[in-house]
């Protein structure tokens, strides 16, 4: 299968959903019992910060913006073959849904959990991988 999206595009995708999906450490500030925040010597421990940053938030956003209708349509159906909701042999069925006037695909891709991960998965499923393109090597 050759896919509408250029492959690069798909894996820019994927390299900024996992920024956008993944936590940084920071010290924890929460004003918390010292006994759960502190190591065995007295020092703050680092812990995992989970708010959304909000620059790689409003790149992916735009990356989106910016596809044709059919590319957003395909990049949506990558996801729903990624996380099972269709089988790849359902392709047509999933892109047809996908480009359905009603249907959100912005919203509902900045919204789904894993993103990265399950477009990853759909695309394995027509043997399309980001394996040595540009930074995800």
């Amino acid at each position: 299968m050759e896919p509408t999206t250029p492959i690069e595009t798909l894996c820019r995708i994927v390299l900024r959903g996992r920024e956008y999906e993944a936590q940084t450490a920071t010290d924890y500030d929460g004003g918390e019992a010292a006994e759960n925040i502190d190591g065995e010597n007295g020092e703050a421990l680092s812990v995992l910060d989970d708010e959304v940053n909000d620059s790689v938030e409003e790149e992916l956003k735009s990356q989106f913006e910016d596809l044709a209708e059919d590319q957003l349509a395909e990049v949506l159906a990558f996801c729903w073959v990624g996380l099972g909701t269709y089988e790849a042999s359902d392709w047509a069925e999933a892109i047809e849904a996908a480009t359905d006037e009603g249907h959100n695909a912005i919203a509902e891709l900045m919204d789904m959990p894993m993103l990265a991960s399950v477009l990853e998965s759909g695309m394995a499923a027509f043997d399309l991988s980001c394996d040595g393109i540009g930074d995800l090597i």
